[in-house]
């Protein structure tokens, strides 16, 4: 080919990428230009509500007027405030476990947030119309309540994992209020109606998609939400809000390391919306909350900082979350699944193998605190996480939870990873606590009235320290790997099987099948869902009688 065919051959090439349309989709009388990226198209930054700011702070979130200007949806909007919080990391710890917890750190530091933050994107196979009727699939990230962003999760993978699948899908993530901004706790606050506003900031993006998601080629009857850890948590909270009843919004729910975490009344919170109001210095207002309302934005995150972290000592107690409101919660969560109050769907609940060893590093010797003994572990179970109950009930529990390293987190690795005498009791009562009981809580009361499954994924499992650690199952999704074929599976049919991964059989009490992931050449096997039932059981109990 000579070079001057060569070159007129790169000028056309390059006439048409430049001259490529962009996709566009129409929204009541505007028209929302997007990116075309490959195989799929993608709608970034879209607004769903009115920006939270001045006198809309801490209020439920306001639904926009039709759109009627056009606008570009080509970057992700700025995340919402978030709560400064880091894993401290101890020195000694081998070189594999730094790398991911410094990865971990450097993944919590969302860029740029800002109140003005409801914004949510969409992402579609390219030769998706209005006429395709896709299912749907919503992302909730997960951050503790404290912090988290769409933009760290690409949802180009997902879309284009279930069009190689021959189950084409759309893909939607969503920003929601966080920390106090939006889980903002008190009497003030139940006086007012404006508890769970990150919730009510979900539920009103769900909304959203039954208005506006056909003209992106997706089927509004045909909608799964997904969260990990507390978006899965938010998504258990969809399940039980409303009596139960989806209003339509979902037709079924994948939920990764997180459940109906029994939470309790909103009062529970005052301290820390004290706090805040002394800290903002509202004391002397006879409205505070209305001068919460009024606070710069900048003293009320400094504000925020002060408050514990899930990354303090007191770890997953946390000082911002879910409580029962009377409003989106009527009552504590696992009350609300006894009495039935849950959605009629299929779901899919799972975790990682070794939940607690991520949140059990404020415990080592590098704080002003440090859990090395008996004596300090019943007083961290006593003062942070069941104050209420009696010693005895504290003493019983620490015999389900012994100091055997052992029996410790990470599971299944004998004397290793035992970096302090009490880390991996530690880890294994955190990760039970704050995910796995009430995973098979909720499986064990809907067993039998809805298509259940249930994964425990122990990939990483040989990483020092972590093992199987708290989000280690995202990479198996977002990764493109065989979570994300079940899932987008599941997404289109409602039963997560097909191809030429393992068979996955529905959980039942009477056969609690459990999908494993693993690392190796058998990367799936089946087991039961019958580890440590005398622990949790005992621990479930304790819980239904003394919520957070």
């Amino acid at each position: 080919m000579s070079q001057a065919v060569l070159s007129l051959l790169l000028a056309g090439l390059a006439y048409f990428l430049g001259n490529r349309s962009s996709p566009t989709v129409t929204l009541d009388s505007a028209t929302v230009t997007g990116l075309s990226s490959g195989s799929v198209n993608e709608f970034l930054g879209i607004p769903f509500a009115q920006p939270p700011t001045g006198q809309l702070r801490f209020q439920l979130p306001q639904a926009l007027p039709p759109y009627n200007a056009s606008f570009s949806a080509t970057a992700y909007g700025p995340a919402c405030p978030q709560r400064a919080k880091e894993i401290l990391i101890g020195s000694g710890l081998p070189t594999e476990t730094l790398d991911y917890l410094k990865f971990f750190n450097n993944s919590i530091v969302a860029p740029l947030p800002a109140e003005d933050c409801l914004t949510l994107n969409v992402i579609a196979p390219s030769d998706a119309t209005p006429d395709s009727k896709l299912p749907v699939v919503v992302w909730i990230y997960g951050g503790a309540f404290e912090g988290g962003t769409t933009k760290g999760y690409n949802g180009t993978v997902i879309v284009d994992k279930a069009v190689s699948l021959g189950v084409p899908a759309i893909y939607v993530s969503m920003n929601y209020r966080l920390n106090a901004f939006g889980f903002l706790a008190s009497q003030e606050v139940k006086d007012a109606g404006v508890g769970n506003l990150g919730l009510q900031d979900q539920r009103l993006a769900l909304y959203w998609i039954q208005k506006y998601i056909n003209a992106f080629g997706g089927d509004p009857t045909k909608v799964t939400i997904w969260g990990e850890s507390a978006g899965a948590i938010s998504a258990a909270l969809h399940m039980v809000t409303n009596d139960g009843n989806p209003d339509g919004l979902f037709r079924a729910a994948f939920m990764q390391s997180g459940s109906a975490f029994p939470v309790g009344d909103i009062l529970k919170g005052q301290k820390y919306y004290d706090a805040l109001v002394s800290e903002t210095r509202c004391s002397s207002a006879s409205d505070t909350l209305q001068c919460l309302r009024e606070v710069p934005y900048e003293t009320l995150l400094d504000a925020v900082n002060q408050s514990p972290s899930a990354f303090s000592y007191q770890s997953t107690v946390l000082a911002w979350q879910p409580r029962v409101d009377g409003v989106f919660l009527t009552d504590e969560p696992h009350k609300l699944v006894q009495q039935g109050s849950v959605a009629n769907i299929p779901f899919v609940n799972g975790v990682c193998d070794d939940e607690g060893t991520l949140f059990s590093f404020p415990s080592l010797n590098i704080t002003t605190i440090s859990l090395r003994t008996d004596a300090q572990f019943e007083e961290y179970l006593k003062t942070y996480r069941f104050p209420d109950a009696p010693i005895t009930t504290i003493q019983e529990l620490m015999e389900f939870y012994p100091a055997n390293v052992s029996q410790g987190s990470p599971f299944d690795t004998g004397g290793l990873n035992a970096i302090t005498p009490q880390f991996k009791r530690i880890a294994a009562f955190q990760g039970d606590v704050t995910f796995e009981a009430f995973r098979r809580f909720l499986l064990q009361q809907r067993s039998g009235k809805q298509p259940l499954w249930t994964y425990v994924t122990k990939r990483l499992k040989t990483l020092p320290v972590l093992g199987a650690f708290h989000g280690s199952d995202i990479f198996n999704v977002y990764g493109g790997q065989d979570m994300a074929s079940y899932l987008v599976r599941f997404v289109n049919n409602l039963d997560p099987n097909g191809g030429t991964d393992l068979y996955w059989p529905q959980y039942t009490t009477a056969k609690p099948h459990m999908l494993e992931f693993l690392d190796g050449l058998i990367p799936q096997a089946l087991t039961e869902d019958t580890y440590r039932v005398e622990a949790m059981e005992f621990l479930t109990n304790v819980m239904l009688g003394y919520s957070l």
